[in-house]
């Protein structure tokens, strides 16, 4: 057991959840009126033990790779394909929510540095489902899935440091050619 405590300390580091933030988010009660602000509602009303956070994390992400992965089988349908890729990429989006919480996801999804790439990503999932479901457009949902995709791609690249500067560099060489 004291293995396993071990192992929830150093997986405590590693996400930025500070044993003391855990104390207060668990004891948390309502202020006077002060912050009324939905997300902090929202917060304050979630407050969830590490472990549960662990669980809600691997049962989140785990079903939203099998959507994705499960999405190749319908690849040729381009409807079905789009709704489970969606979903995929959602279930894998709002796992994150349950590491560092939904307020501090919101935020870091709203930095400067990728409010861009998160606009195009949450559109083209909005605009794949609107394809799939309502209109029943193959080629606006299979459009719309090369935009999500390449947003994803460029939304993930936003939390490494340097890397979007990288692969711009290393495309625009391989596209720089001179006939």
């Amino acid at each position: 057991m004291e293995k396993m405590n071990q192992a929830f300390e150093k997986m405590k580091m590693l996400v930025g959840v500070e044993v003391d933030d855990e104390r207060e988010a668990s004891t948390a009660t309502i202020d006077d009126g002060s912050s009324s602000w939905f997300m902090d509602d929202f917060n304050r009303n979630c407050t969830l033990s590490t472990k549960q956070r662990f669980y809600g994390f691997a049962i989140c992400f785990v079903a939203g790779v099998t959507c994705t992965l499960m999405s190749m089988l319908v690849f040729f349908n381009p409807i079905k394909f789009g709704i489970a890729f969606t979903l995929g990429n959602m279930l894998s989006l709002g796992s994150t929510a349950f590491l560092i919480g939904p307020k501090r996801q919101v935020t870091m999804m709203l930095d400067p540095v990728r409010i861009y790439a998160t606009a195009i990503y949450l559109a083209s999932m909005i605009f794949a489902l609107f394809g799939a479901l309502y209109v029943h457009n193959k080629l606006l949902t299979l459009l719309s899935l090369i935009l999500e995709f390449g947003a994803l791609i460029w939304y993930s690249l936003s939390y490494i440091p340097f890397a979007r500067s990288m692969v711009s560099k290393v495309m625009v060489s391989c596209l720089d050619t001179e006939f």
